[in-house]
């Protein structure tokens, strides 16, 4: 049978607050805006190719050097294809959906349920969730990154759209303007980043559980200056996802959906256009203007890929091509902590031990098979559950009190 939460695409309106007797409760299937949650399952996909091509398979420090791989051959071709049309592009569409939530979550609370301190408390419990996963199974973990975003994004949820644009726009010019900024850490040297990589091929490939998570741990103090440098880009990406869902083109995207289809082209054609003129140097002689527009770049990418597939969303005749991803979706908290563990299992000693062995081609065929797998068991799951495991954790922490499971309670 059908999965029935996700049995009509055409997005609803959500109930105004007065007419939610329990913001706390679980949104129903028919009241849900069905696009958002394919949006999200499709935004997971891209990370999971992403995370598995540059940091499982390999150190993510890698990139930073020469490369041996080919260019012409099969997994040269991959590579370059994860790169052009999925790095920072799904991250980039990923951080926007949690803005985007962060600003559902507000409207939904704010029937005297004191949003901010509920928020907080959503805040504070996935800190914690991401310092576990950071700390104890992988340490390219986001959800620590996104906990620390929310809690200085959280004040201005409230404030008018304007102030949420203007405040996304500053934080990406801050974004663009850090390559000529003294740098706040300083970046390793080349010869830093060989012996580490050759250090983490033979750890993670051999290394026992607590071995490879010692130096999981080790490994933190060289992603902090690129965590720095992204995290303006983070807060600018949360923002702009704050102020799309106040717009409130997301709840109503079949009325817009024409415009939302030539943004979709706008963003994609820009997004190519924008690439190949950063990879050709085209900007180098355009000062702050060509910095503001390769950091741009991935932006207008992710917006386009967005639009695209809200716009897709409001056909009836694609439902079965996104249903998996919907669900998937709608479990993305529990589906990212399931990646990092079958992946950890994979590639380090303590399982397969592949890492620094899997070329990037069969990695891709183990991506989808992966996901494949997420989309099948999470459809099953949510016949039955409100929520994945985590997702059910998290709001029965948030909340403090145990949150019905099973769809007939």
């Amino acid at each position: 049978r059908r999965f029935t939460a996700l049995s009509n695409f055409n997005l609803r309106m959500h109930m105004t607050t007065h007419e939610l007797p329990n913001p706390t409760a679980a949104v129903p299937p028919r009241e849900r805006i069905d696009s958002i949650d394919v949006l999200r399952g499709v935004a997971l996909f891209g990370v999971l190719l992403v995370n598995l091509m540059t940091e499982f398979r390999v150190s993510l420090f890698q990139q930073f050097l020469p490369s041996s791989t080919l260019p012409w051959s099969l997994n040269g071709f991959v590579e370059s294809f994860v790169s052009f049309a999925l790095e920072f592009k799904a991250f980039s569409l990923f951080s926007m959906l949690f803005g985007v939530g962060l600003a559902m979550q507000l409207e939904r609370l704010s029937n005297g349920m004191r949003p901010y301190y509920f928020l907080t408390r959503r805040l504070i419990v996935l800190l914690g969730f991401g310092i576990v996963h950071l700390v104890f199974i992988w340490n390219g973990d986001i959800l620590t990154e996104y906990a620390i975003a929310g809690f200085l994004v959280l004040p201005l949820l409230g404030t008018s759209k304007r102030w949420l644009l203007t405040a996304s726009v500053l934080m990406f010019t801050l974004y663009a303007a850090l390559p000529i900024l003294p740098p706040l850490i300083p970046w390793p040297s080349t010869e830093t980043l060989v012996a580490h990589v050759a250090m983490a091929n033979q750890i993670y490939s051999t290394g026992t559980h607590l071995e490879v998570l010692r130096f999981n741990v080790q490994e933190l103090e060289l992603f902090l200056p690129l965590h720095v440098f992204v995290f303006p880009r983070t807060l600018a990406l949360i923002l702009f996802g704050a102020f799309m869902w106040r717009t409130g083109v997301l709840r109503q995207a079949m009325m817009y959906r024409w415009k939302i289809f030539g943004a979709a082209v706008a963003g994609i054609v820009g997004g190519i256009a924008l690439t190949y003129a950063s990879r050709a140097e085209i900007f180098g002689g355009w000062g702050s203007l060509g910095l503001l527009l390769q950091a741009l770049t991935p932006i207008v990418f992710a917006c386009g890929y967005g639009a695209f597939v809200i716009w897709l969303a409001q056909f009836s005749s694609a439902r079965g091509i996104l249903a998996p991803f919907a669900a998937v979706g709608r479990m993305a908290f529990t589906n990212y902590i399931l990646q990092s563990v079958i992946f950890g299992f994979v590639f380090f000693g303590y399982g397969l031990g592949l890492f620094g062995h899997m070329a990037a081609s069969p990695a891709l065929l183990l991506g989808v098979l992966v996901y494949c797998a997420q989309a099948a068991l999470s459809t099953v799951w949510l016949r039955r559950f409100r929520f994945g495991p985590v997702e059910w954790l998290w709001r029965t922490l948030m909340y403090g009190r145990i949150q019905p499971m099973r769809v007939d309670e």
